[in-house]
């Protein structure tokens, strides 16, 4: 049997700056120029969160009490131009800052500090016959097992990237036509592990070189986000978005297991998912823009860990907590954890990002 109770009663939808319910913080990115609703990808290392604004083509520098440092602009030289999407962020083990710039074709390491491309690496494809470099349009960006090789994801040409120490770079091929890779995240098994939007698969590349695909069982599922089991670490979790459900993948037989989640309106959707130092489970909902009633309101979702890893003979279900935000169609996006334990996630149409404090109850 699974329980459901909600946290508080959401605020009326509109503009707000910042908004408090209950333990989630919103903060407006207040992103300059005339582009908008286009805020991404979330980077957090042990002082600061990095956002990025795709259309905008800039990287926001935040603190953690939400405060605004800086607005990185993408600069344009002879190989970058202006709009050049900047979406994936990761932070490698030597704490430093890259971003895939989806529209370019390139993956650029960034200073932290100033902004500046410190490192170009070029993802395109050079193929034979080709009059100019095919662009693999790299979305996603994960970081290995290892801490150094990242991994792209080719949304455009369904083909999975690895950019070695060195700075070279490989491409592999899907089966899957019009896969649309777009989130990776290194497994337990020294693995990559993604997800395919289109292809409704995951996607995983062993350690040993081997791609393979499994198709999710849930038709048209969408699957989003995707990370490892930070408890018995045999499996990775990841969302369905049109599916409405959350999953587990195992790591040896590859067997996929759904739960429904309690979606409040018909419409709603999934964004993302990430666990807290305590292991629960927070998953992103939002009506979807098809949504024309003018009714209901995003939300957090928290999956208790006791369901999740239940004790021996004492497997009551899952439990599930809702926290309303103060708006709809905010198209949640993505959500992760800060160095003090408190959770951060995006809001692509809003332009927000939030704060969940888990460390000040």
């Amino acid at each position: 049997m699974n329980k459901m109770h909600n946290d508080m009663m959401p605020a009326e939808p509109g503009e707000l700056k910042p908004t408090t319910t209950g333990i989630i913080t919103e903060f407006a990115l207040n992103w300059p120029g005339k582009e908008c609703c286009s805020t991404h990808e979330i980077a957090i290392d042990e002082e600061h969160i990095f956002v990025s604004g795709q259309l905008m083509g800039q990287i926001a520098k935040l603190d953690y009490s939400g405060k605004i440092l800086d607005h990185f602009i993408i600069p344009s030289n002879t190989k970058i131009h202006a709009g050049s999407w900047p979406h994936g962020l990761l932070l490698d083990k030597h704490n430093r800052l890259w971003v895939s710039l989806e529209k370019a074709g390139y993956v650029i390491r960034l200073n932290k500090n100033t902004g500046e491309i410190e490192q170009e690496i070029d993802v395109r494809l050079h193929a034979k016959g080709a009059r100019q470099p095919i662009n693999v349009a790299p979305h996603g960006i994960g970081l290995d097992a290892d801490g150094e090789t990242i991994w792209f994801t080719g949304k455009r040409t369904s083909t999975l990237g690895k950019i070695n120490p060195d700075g070279s770079v490989e491409h592999f091929q899907l089966d899957t036509l019009g896969a649309v890779p777009i989130f990776l995240s290194a497994g337990p098994d020294g693995g990559i592990w993604g997800t395919e939007v289109q292809g409704n698969h995951i996607l995983h590349m062993s350690k040993s070189g081997v791609l393979s695909e499994c198709q999710i069982p849930t038709p048209n599922s969408v699957p989003i986000g995707i990370i490892p089991d930070p408890v018995n670490r045999d499996c990775m979790w990841f969302t369905e978005q049109n599916g409405v459900k959350f999953a587990k993948i195992s790591l040896d037989a590859k067997i996929i297991t759904e739960f429904d989640v309690p979606a409040l309106q018909k419409t709603d959707v999934l964004g993302s998912l990430c666990f807290d130092r305590e292991n629960n489970l927070w998953i992103e909902v939002y009506v979807s823009d098809t949504d024309t009633s003018g009714k209901g309101y995003d939300y957090l979702i928290k999956v208790d860990r006791s369901g999740l890893y239940p004790e021996a003979g004492r497997n009551t279900g899952l439990n599930f907590t809702i926290y309303p935000l103060p708006r709809r169609m905010s198209m949640l996006h993505r959500i992760k954890m800060d160095f003090q334990g408190n959770m951060w996630f995006t809001e692509m149409m809003a332009d927000r990002i939030g704060k969940i404090d888990l460390m000040g109850r």
